[in-house]
Parts: structure tokens; sequence; C-alpha cells
């Protein structure tokens, strides 16, 4: 548990912190300032690095979320933890899956219509990107609260 809490916290922060600068600050920022022709190449760079760290920060969760659940739950496993962990589990999975196919199609989209000046496409793809980013984002911030709360939340 010494090593499983800080790197679970330090991956949520990594991956939801992110999603929360992207789309709060960089977002309107770049929209503000920039044509698509220098925008859209900014956020295929800006996705392809940052999305090495959503990885990271995936397999990092799953591990330490797996270890605990196996730690906290004893020979229950997941019958042994509370109802917030469940829920947690539940929506960060949800979240890694939307994440993947973010990765998998809109962003592969967004930088073949870099690669091919599609400015087009690749507004499409980026919109697509924000509106997914924004419910993970969403999904994230609850999943946190539920994570800090959930232990302190009354027997049912």
């Amino acid at each position: 548990m010494t090593f499983a809490i800080p790197l679970h916290l330090l991956a949520a922060v990594i991956w939801v912190g992110g999603m929360f600068f992207a789309y709060m600050i960089l977002r309107p920022s770049a929209a503000g300032l920039l044509p698509p022709e220098q925008r859209l190449p900014l956020w295929s760079q800006v996705f392809r690095l940052f999305f090495v760290w959503v990885w990271i920060a995936i397999i990092t969760l799953l591990a330490s979320g797996f270890w605990m659940i196996h730690l906290l739950g004893g020979m229950g496993g997941v019958d042994g933890v509370g109802v917030h962990v469940h829920i947690m589990l539940l929506v960060g999975i949800f979240m890694m899956l939307i994440f993947m196919h973010v990765f998998f199609n809109p962003f592969k989209k967004l930088k073949w219509a870099v690669a091919e000046h599609d400015w087009i496409t690749g507004r499409n793809a980026l919109t697509q990107i924000r509106k997914l980013v924004l419910l993970n984002l969403i999904l994230g911030l609850i999943t946190i609260v539920i994570g800090a709360s959930g232990r302190y939340w009354p027997m049912v």
C-alpha cells in the first residue's frame, strides 16, 4: 500500500489534470489565437506527447488499483472492498475505453489530416476529441471525488 496509493494518485492526477489543462486552458487559448493551419498541428503534437502519459497512467492505475483491491479485499478480492471502489473501477474502465476510442479513431484521423493538410477533416476529428475529452474529464473528476470520499460514506 505504501507504493500503490501514491502511484495510483499520481497516475490519476496526470491523466485528469492533463485533460483539465487541455480543455480549460489550452483549447480556448489556441482557438482564440491560431488559425486551423497552426492549431491542428499543435493539437496533434500535444496529443501525441500527452497520450504517452495517458497510456502510462492507465497501466499504473490498473496495476495499482488491482493490487490495492487484492490487499484491501483480502481473500475476498473485489467482494471485500467498499462500494466506492466498485464505482471507481467501473467508471475508470469506461474512461479507459473512451480514451482508447479517441486514440485509435479521431486522433488517428487528426494525425492523417494534419499530414495531408486536410483542415476540414482535422477540425472534425478535433471536435470529436474535444467532446470525448470533456466527457472523460467530467468522469475523472467524479471518480476522484468518489475515491477521496468513498471510505467515509455511511455503510449501506
